[in-house]
């Protein structure tokens, strides 16, 4: 008789329902402020997921007053606005195009690795991209991890955004993502998952 999957995993069953089986996407938030110490944690935390050549091109916008969220909030779609208003945090998520500056420091090991993206530039953005989503995965996690809620949001301007935030060109906007403590209110019924067979093939 095989063990239950909880007992095949490293993560006790608390850590795993705290990441995972009971975390939920939030779309409401308590007042309480989710401060500067809490994010450093979070970030020392998901800063070593893996990205291809540690590129790690993802950079992070916090949103914390009002006037700051102010801005935002033309470039939301209807539905995201009011819970944006409200959170106490909103990160934008950004991949850094011009992440192949860092690689001789990153990728010390590739002195030369810099010069095989600099006249490439849409296949410098694909990469950002991808390894930023990487990284947002990452930091989802980790916001969960610190006993926060988070609730991305791709609904939006996403070059009204860039415009505002990031008028140097070098950045594209991904995800947003309210984070804080969730309020009573701030699910919504989970929605089906895909079973195992329906996702796994074997070769």
């Amino acid at each position: 008789m095989s063990a239950p999957a909880t007992e095949l995993l490293a993560l006790d069953r608390a850590a795993q329902d705290l990441l995972f089986r009971a975390a939920r996407t939030a779309n409401a938030f308590t007042d309480e402020p989710v401060d500067e110490e809490q994010v450093r944690a979070i970030h020392d935390l998901v800063r070593n997921g893996p990205t291809a050549m540690n590129a790690q091109p993802l950079r992070v916008l916090l949103l914390r007053s009002a006037p700051a969220r102010a801005r935002l909030l033309p470039y939301l779609s209807s539905g995201n606005r009011d819970k944006t208003a409200g959170a106490p945090l909103t990160a934008v998520l950004a991949a850094d195009v011009d992440w192949h500056d860092r690689l001789p420091e990153l990728f010390p090991h590739r002195p030369g690795a810099r010069d095989w993206f600099t006249g490439d530039p849409a296949g410098r953005e694909a990469q950002a991209r991808f390894n930023a989503a990487l990284q947002i995965g990452y930091l989802l996690i980790g916001v969960r991890a610190a006993g926060l809620a988070a609730g991305p949001m791709a609904g939006f301007d996403a070059a009204g955004v860039e415009r505002e935030f990031f008028p140097d060109g070098r950045h594209r906007v991904l995800l947003l993502m309210n984070i804080g403590r969730p309020a009573p209110d701030a699910w919504r019924e989970r929605l089906p998952r895909l079973d195992y067979a329906e996702v796994v093939r074997t070769l």
